[in-house]
């Protein structure tokens, strides 16, 4: 009868063999081999399901850190713990031309890594309410009193001296910083201004405030901010996962010989208000310039900064381009479009006798306005008729002349300097009336596209008055939309297409332009960028008390923690090894010599035992 012998690396005695008929003969090993065998079975199986676990811990990162960051928005609107004593804040007083905000930020320790920045994120009370607070008027109304100014401010540090644990104030930054109202008053009264704050604010609050930490900002330093709060809140400044699609080549500026770094695409923005539109978006790579005057001029609007810990760290070292439009802001473009049509149409009624817009009955036909709405423009003491056509393609054709475009190469409106975008690879936010624009009448806000976008356009310049009033009183469009907003839709509409595609030169069939009030329900200010800028280096201490504290730790380390499942079943198999050796020497030692080799040989066999005759 045939019988399959199996042999392995086990003492001799534990060779067993499996016959076709009966039971196998391992079943007739002794208590203690099963035992063996069995603990041998457990811990192969330990160790294999460790690795399985490891490697699904680390195999998951990507995933991981998309759920970090859905958690990081969760958590980002639950109430600040100020009872933590490693939770760190930060003030941003945003004295803008209308009034004064103050924000306040907060953060964890950092984590140790000098690649990643700081955690910032807004403070909230204990009603899960943002920590911010806004007075008026703005701060330039007291040019000719600088020393009320200290006075003014006074109520917005108290209730951030309200919210910020006692024990934080001397390490909390205080940041002042002043933007478009001040920036209009002469040197000497926007000096005495600063000055009285930077006199009488450390007397009366412990905030960390020094001379640096008050100043005017200028129209290109408010853009980077803005640049920087989108993209961290986007997550653009963080590491590339496995999955990331959108990446980008970028050569580090003002390191041309060494080899570009790869790293996570970052979006522009576009700021349409009611007066300037504004355009920032990072250079990746090295650019070339047609004159010499193009390159002073490009100077001006290229920043270069490091959000890293350490100047030797350039993961995070960005060439942003930023440009302001003056005038090129929705009221602002329709106050300067109305000026025009009236100086031009005096001028055609002295040259050709006629009495176009002078009187109701015989107005002037604006093809800007949503068809049969009538209107008026007062100057100087005269007015003007106005009667709508709704025709959006000669809206457009009348808006061209005022982006003021050259002809040399690599420019935009009013013939500004725009280094080439690869929009092919690229991401745009729109803002402000980009989004009003597409959202609060047209109901299109999110993803833009050009074809529907102008069709929808020309839709509502074509629909009459009376009609577009009827659906507003039936409440159709945006709760936020008013009568200003259906009187201008027509014209802000042709006006914001204008720009994006003939002043900024983004082609009619681009994809990438999302139009947003919010990111991630959350409005981004300009000052989340400030804080996250100006206190970029603060890692760097943490990081330096980290390894100090390593230097001194114990032996168990991070990569004891992060490795424990590897590290138990090695523990486990050098266990099993040891123990399976010491088995082996007490069988050897209690092998008795009465043992003969046909006893072996009968065992073998699967004979019975049988004794042996004798004497010791």
């Amino acid at each position: 009868m045939g019988r399959i012998g199996i042999s392995c690396l086990f003492p001799a005695s534990w060779h067993f063999s499996i016959s076709p008929v009966g039971c196998p003969r391992i079943l007739n090993t002794n208590l203690r081999q099963i035992i063996v065998l069995s603990i041998l079975a457990a811990s192969v199986s330990l160790l294999y399901f460790s690795v399985i676990i490891i490697r699904n811990k680390y195999g998951r990162l990507s995933r991981d850190k998309k759920l970090q960051r859905y958690l990081a928005r969760v958590t980002d609107i639950e109430a600040t713990d100020t009872s933590n004593p490693n939770v760190n804040y930060g003030i941003v007083v945003d004295c803008g031309s209308s009034g004064s905000r103050i924000f306040v930020y907060c953060w964890p320790r950092h984590n140790g890594n000098p690649r990643d920045l700081l955690d910032i994120r807004q403070m909230r009370d204990k009603n899960r309410k943002p920590v911010v607070m806004k007075i008026k008027p703005g701060i330039s109304e007291f040019a000719t009193s600088p020393e009320k100014v200290s006075d003014y401010i006074s109520p917005l540090l108290k209730f951030a001296a309200e919210h910020v644990p006692r024990e934080k104030h001397k390490e909390t930054p205080l940041y002042i910083l002043c933007t478009a109202g001040m920036r209009v008053l002469p040197e000497s009264q926007q000096k005495a201004i600063l000055e009285d704050l930077l006199t009488d604010i450390p007397v009366h609050f412990d905030f960390l405030f020094s001379d640096s930490h008050a100043e005017v900002i200028s129209g290109k330093q408010e853009g980077v901010y803005a640049w920087i709060g989108i993209n961290f809140v986007l997550g653009r400044f963080e590491h590339i996962e496995e999955d990331d699609e959108a990446l980008v080549e970028v050569s580090i500026p003002g390191s041309e010989n060494s080899q570009a770094i790869i790293r996570k695409r970052t979006a522009g923005i576009l700021d349409m208000g009611g007066v300037s539109t504004q355009i920032a978006y990072e250079v990746p790579e090295t650019v070339s310039f047609a004159s010499s005057q193009q390159e002073e001029v490009a100077k001006n609007l290229l920043a270069e900064f490091n959000l890293g810990c350490d100047v030797h760290h350039t993961e995070h070292v960005y060439r942003v381009y930023v440009a302001t439009f003056l005038g090129f802001g929705g009221n602002a473009a329709r106050q300067r479009y109305e000026d025009r049509i009236f100086a031009n149409t005096v001028q055609k009624n002295r040259l050709l006798g006629k009495q176009t817009g002078l009187t109701p009955d015989a107005p002037y036909l604006d093809p800007c306005l949503p068809l049969d709405i009538k209107d008026e423009i007062q100057q100087n003491g005269q007015t003007m008729y106005l009667r709508g056509t709704g025709d959006f393609d000669l809206c457009r054709e009348m808006l061209q002349p005022f982006m003021n475009k050259t002809n040399e190469t690599q420019t935009s409106l009013n013939g500004v300097y725009q280094p080439p975008i690869h929009f092919q690879n690229s991401e745009f936010y729109g803002f402000s009336e980009f989004y009003y624009c597409t959202e609060d009448v047209l109901r299109m806000g999110g993803d833009y596209n050009a074809a529907k976008f102008t069709k929808a356009a020309k839709d509502y310049c074509a629909t009459k008055w009376s009609i577009l009033r009827d659906r507003f009183d039936r409440g159709l469009y945006a709760s936020h939309a008013d009568l200003h907003r259906l009187k201008y839709q027509c014209f802000k509409s042709a006006w914001m297409f204008e720009v994006f595609h003939e002043g900024f030169s983004f082609p009619v069939g681009y994809k990438n332009l999302k139009t947003a009030l919010q990111v991630y329900d959350k409005e981004v200010q300009w000052t989340l960028g400030a804080i996250l800028y100006r206190t970029r280096f603060l890692p760097l201490r943490d990081i330096q008390q980290d390894v100090f504290r390593a230097s001194h730790a114990h032996w168990r380390g991070v990569s004891f923690v992060y490795n424990h499942y590897l590290f138990s079943g090695c523990f486990l198999v050098v266990l099993l090894s040891i123990l399976l050796y010491l088995l082996r020497l007490r069988r050897i030692h209690r092998r008795s010599p009465r043992h003969s080799s046909a006893a072996a040989l009968w065992m073998e066999e699967g004979l019975p035992s049988q004794k042996v005759a004798g004497t010791l």
